[in-house]
């Protein structure tokens, strides 16, 4: 045997001076598992070979769940950050019109949805009251019992607080012009105290993806919760 390195005598010393980034890369490591296993003939069975190909599948498993951990967390970070500061943005109005003005402005723009809809219910005809003229399309008046009928839309919906669903409205009646355009929504209940009707915020987006059944409702739970008790004291 001779003692002579078939190999270039820069890699030959680049990785006797550190061998630990030879280990670390997965390719380099396979392909010398390979060669090792090809010069043990068909009827030889490396079991350490097998042990290492399973430990490497589970690494890269592991790698890719903690991709999706860290990417959720992030994502997760950033929609708290963006209520938060829609909560804040509806602290800030003073008078009750220009609290229901900025839903379809300001608010909506922090929380990047195409459309917002305040449903209050009532039992009087209050489509001729010059107050809610003045309020734009953001403040719809439904008779009793349209929030319960529009979010479970004949299905049994239980009484969640929240519900994510895609659409494709067959009317404008609740978002006017823009129903054309939406294909996902949030709609939020919202409890307005003892003896009041409930009312509901809907929130409408052009992408369908960004209000699935899948996702997550404590953020929008957490927003809902703070719209109602304030609203609660407007109408106090």
């Amino acid at each position: 045997m001779s003692s002579t390195p078939l190999i270039d005598a820069s890699v030959r010393e680049r990785i006797l001076s550190d061998p630990e980034t030879l280990l670390e890369d997965h390719d380099i490591m396979r392909a010398l598992v390979s060669a090792k296993d090809s010069t043990m003939g068909q009827n030889i069975v490396d079991l350490r070979g097998i042990a290492m190909e399973r430990l490497e599948a589970r690494l890269d498993r592991l790698e890719d769940t903690h991709r999706n951990v860290i990417a959720a967390a992030y994502e997760n970070l950033a929609g708290t950050n963006q209520i938060h500061r829609a909560v804040l943005r509806l602290l800030e109005e003073v008078k009750f019109e220009d609290f229901l003005k900025c839903l379809g402005t300001d608010v909506a723009d922090i929380l990047r949805i195409d459309a917002m809809v305040l449903v209050l219910e009532t039992v009087a005809d209050a489509e001729a009251d010059p107050a809610l003229s003045r309020v734009g399309d953001v403040l719809h008046v439904a008779p009793q019992g349209f929030v319960a009928d529009y979010i479970s839309n004949g299905r049994n919906v239980g009484n969640r607080p929240v519900l994510l669903r895609q659409i494709q409205p067959s009317s404008d009646a609740l978002y006017g012009t823009s129903a054309a355009y939406l294909r996902s929504e949030a709609c939020i209940r919202l409890d307005l105290g003892p003896g009041r009707l409930p009312g509901m915020l809907a929130l409408g987006c052009e992408d369908p993806h960004q209000f699935t059944p899948q996702q997550g409702t404590d953020l929008l739970t957490f927003f809902g919760g703070v719209f109602e008790r304030t609203m609660r004291r407007w109408l106090s």
